[in-house]
């Protein structure tokens, strides 16, 4: 469903302008059932660690399956291209829970400990466990982004999750290093990003002021200074290359996903270099989509400003269903 031709209209055949447009709040604008049926739930890990997320049952009708979202770096529940793609899938008829990683979104009293991109553990037994309580149901993991990765790496972790039929990763990053140098080349993605951290750095020093003094990291130039001060301060990785590393998913990485998966991206990516997916080593059960325009998180298929994802997911989620069913 991904991979049908995808020819944007002239004006949109710009990675950056995909890519400033995919979260822009004009394109969120219009009634939402999804929103209107939304229930905040916090989800209580393993681990301890508390997750903020947004759930949306069907209310007319019995439910397809479940979809579950996962956002970018320093996006939320609330991100635009999230809020579109869920009223997509709860309109055809699945229900809906958006996760927030930790101190992202309104979450950040929930937990005493930072955000860290290569703490994996606590976002996979959020899904394990939404998961099991939607079972018999299919359960379906869309990501974008830095939530793409997320997403690859929970597909990664081969423990059961039995109900989980597809991974979707839409604009994945497969090279963090890679990316935040890039972002940070950027003058407007960069700026971008570091308001938007600065901000969530300040809610969480005001909310734990004794553990936390972020004064020097706010005032960092680039995201690759702050990361360095961050992790040399509060977090037990040797070096921001480890710290890098601990989540990069280049090369033979996703050769033992266990879960049928999707990446899809685009060649105008401006943080993803799109060599990295022709270099990817991966299982037959795993589909690449590369597409010419799309920008990063984009992939806009008319001056309406909808995506092409939009309408692919529910159709992609809606086959997987009947083949299942199907099958028994």
């Amino acid at each position: 469903m991904l991979n049908r031709p995808y020819t944007p209209p002239l004006p949109l055949r710009n990675g950056h302008i995909q890519t400033f447009l995919a979260s822009s709040s004009l394109r969120a604008w219009g009634p939402n059932s999804m929103q209107t049926a939304a229930r905040a739930e916090i989800i209580a890990t393993d681990a301890g660690v508390n997750l903020l997320g947004v759930r949306s049952r069907q209310r007319a009708a019995r439910s397809k399956g479940l979809a579950v979202l996962l956002h970018g770096w320093e996006g939320s529940s609330d991100s635009t291209y999230i809020r579109r793609t869920g009223r997509a899938l709860y309109q055809r008829g699945y229900d809906v829970f958006r996760l927030n990683f930790r101190d992202h979104g309104p979450s950040h009293h929930l937990n005493p400990g930072l955000f860290f991109a290569a703490q994996v553990d606590e976002v996979f037994d959020a899904i394990k466990r939404l998961s099991q309580e939607s079972h018999p149901l299919p359960v379906f993991l869309v990501g974008f982004s830095l939530g793409a990765n997320f997403a690859l790496r929970v597909g990664l972790r081969c423990r059961p999750i039995a109900n989980l039929r597809h991974v979707v990763a839409i604009s994945p990053v497969l090279d963090p290093e890679e990316s935040t140098r890039r972002a940070d080349r950027h003058p407007v993605i960069r700026r971008y990003f570091m308001k938007k951290w600065r901000r969530s750095l300040a809610v969480k020093q005001r909310l734990f002021p004794h553990r936390y003094d972020f004064s020097t990291v706010i005032g960092s130039s680039t995201i690759r200074q702050a990361t360095d001060l961050i992790l040399e301060r509060y977090s037990e990785f040797p070096s921001s290359w480890a710290y890098f590393d601990a989540y990069t998913l280049t090369g033979a990485r996703l050769k033992d996903l266990c879960v049928p998966t999707t990446l899809m991206t685009s060649a105008d990516d401006p943080v993803i270099p799109v060599r990295d997916f022709h270099e990817l080593q991966l299982s037959p059960s795993v589909s690449t989509v590369i597409h010419r325009h799309g920008g990063h998180n984009g992939f806009l298929e008319s001056l309406a400003l909808r995506s092409r994802y939009e309408n692919d997911l529910p159709d992609l989620f809606d086959r997987l269903t009947q083949n299942a069913l199907a099958a028994t």
